[in-house]
């Protein structure tokens, strides 16, 4: 076999992935929150969605895996749940006072550890790194979808 598995773009990508989630992780942990948990605190935090569904879909994950999230950030203190007053049946998802107080120093460690990532870039390749992962996923989500039409 000519060609090396571990030199694939997929593979390199999960090494970094992985060396970001750890980086990632040892930062926010002091600080009470988890790095799984990002996505649904910037959602929160800039209004993008306020509801279990609209965290669930903007997060990329099921239902039943963010219910279990926001049930373990809601036992850290991380977010309260209020009845949403339009529909009985659902809830609205809020951000602590604590957790909107720690969210800055969270936001600064997040961008340290990535300016510290991308030592040795110049800022057009650190640019051109960000529009090049943007692209790869925007392709994968549509194999994703298409798979899922094949499927139905």
């Amino acid at each position: 076999m000519d060609e090396d598995v571990l030199s694939t773009p997929g593979h390199l990508i999960s090494l970094a992935a992985r060396g970001f989630a750890r980086l990632s992780e040892s930062r926010l942990k002091p600080l009470g929150f988890g790095v799984g948990q990002l996505p649904v605190l910037v959602a929160l935090q800039n209004g993008k969605a306020s509801t279990q569904r609209d965290l669930a879909r903007f997060a990329k994950v099921e239902q039943p895996p963010m219910a279990q999230m926001l049930a373990r950030m809601e036992r850290d203190g991380l977010i309260e749940r209020t009845r949403d007053p339009a529909d009985g049946r659902s809830s609205r998802v809020v951000l602590t006072k604590a957790a909107r107080q720690s969210m800055p120093e969270a936001v600064a460690a997040l961008f340290q550890g990535n300016s510290e990532a991308l030592a040795g870039f110049t800022d057009a390749e650190a640019a051109q790194l960000v529009d090049l992962l943007k692209r790869l996923i925007d392709n994968l989500d549509q194999i994703a979808d298409a798979e899922v039409l094949l499927r139905d």
